[in-house]
């Protein structure tokens, strides 16, 4: 049995489950999600628990059961509070900007980049050099927080670009110089 499939996923107050044949939908406070599983997983809902389970001991049936019991407890707890990721722009002249719902990156380049969110997922900007990626779906604000990222990874030198918050860049030491 797999160890994080056989886990009860708990219903939190506000947020209203329903299962329409392979269809869950998760309603709450911050949005909808919905999550379409496939025949070899059964969902049930038993008070305030959903319970994942799988119709046989196949190895696609054991593999998917973890995954879509992640996916399913990621959609409910999306719905009462926003998955996040923070970016940092680190660099001399590296900025951001809200043009309207779309970030506007001035990251060195000759031309501005800008990076339209898909619906369901907001961008902030805070001094400038602060981007905090919000939504209800985790992989797409992963995605859109790793697309930000993309546009001028941290280089290995100097550090300067566009890094997660808290990650640590591994430093080289340049030249060495004249003796």
């Amino acid at each position: 049995m797999s160890r994080i499939g056989k886990l009860p996923i708990a219903i939190p107050d506000g947020v209203e489950v329903k299962i329409e044949g392979n269809l869950l939908t998760a309603k709450g406070p911050k949005g909808e999600e919905k999550v379409e599983f496939p025949c070899e997983i059964e969902v049930k809902i038993e008070g305030k628990e959903v319970i994942v389970s799988r119709h046989a001991e196949d190895r696609k049936s054991r593999s998917l059961h973890g995954l879509f019991r992640t996916l399913i407890s990621n959609a409910i707890v999306g719905v009462k509070t926003p998955f996040e990721k923070k970016l940092e722009i680190v660099g001399v002249g590296y900025r951001a900007q809200m043009q309207g719902t779309a970030i506007n990156l001035s990251l060195g380049y000759s031309h501005p980049v800008i990076i339209e969110p898909p619906k369901g997922v907001t961008i902030a900007v805070e001094a400038n050099t602060k981007v905090t990626v919000s939504g209800t779906n985790k992989q797409m604000v992963g995605d859109i927080a790793a697309l930000i990222r993309s546009k001028r990874p941290p280089e290995v030198y100097k550090g300067k670009g566009v890094k997660y918050e808290g990650e640590y860049i591994a430093r080289k030491a340049g030249k060495a110089g004249k003796k």
